[in-house]
């Protein structure tokens, strides 16, 4: 079964402040897009090394959405990145794929 994105980290750290989490949300929602037009950009320039820096900070986001899985995934492909191999960029832009869906939702 695929990963979802949730809200529980932000809900824990939050806590009883909606205010804290209805800001914390913002932010996610206007980074998180930009940065992934950054990376398919570096992606398309064949930059994979700059890929790798973008994969760095959106591999945050995955944790504060509560995606180990993919936490784990994008630790190995920043890694492989560097290295310039770009051969999980598919898996990589379905991890994306579903969190970009999931924010449209909250």
């Amino acid at each position: 079964m695929e990963e979802k994105p949730n809200l529980t980290y932000i809900d824990n750290l939050a806590g009883d402040d909606q205010d804290f989490k209805a800001k914390f949300i913002t932010i996610i929602k206007e980074e998180f897009p930009q940065e992934v037009n950054t990376y398919v950009e570096h992606i398309k320039s064949d930059e994979p090394r700059a890929a790798a820096e973008i994969v760095h900070k959106l591999k945050h986001k995955f944790n504060i959405l509560s995606m180990e899985k993919a936490y784990r995934f994008s630790v190995d492909y920043e890694e492989e990145l560097r290295r310039g191999n770009m051969k999980m960029n598919a898996d990589f832009l379905n991890i994306l794929q579903s969190i970009t869906s999931y924010l449209k939702t909250i």
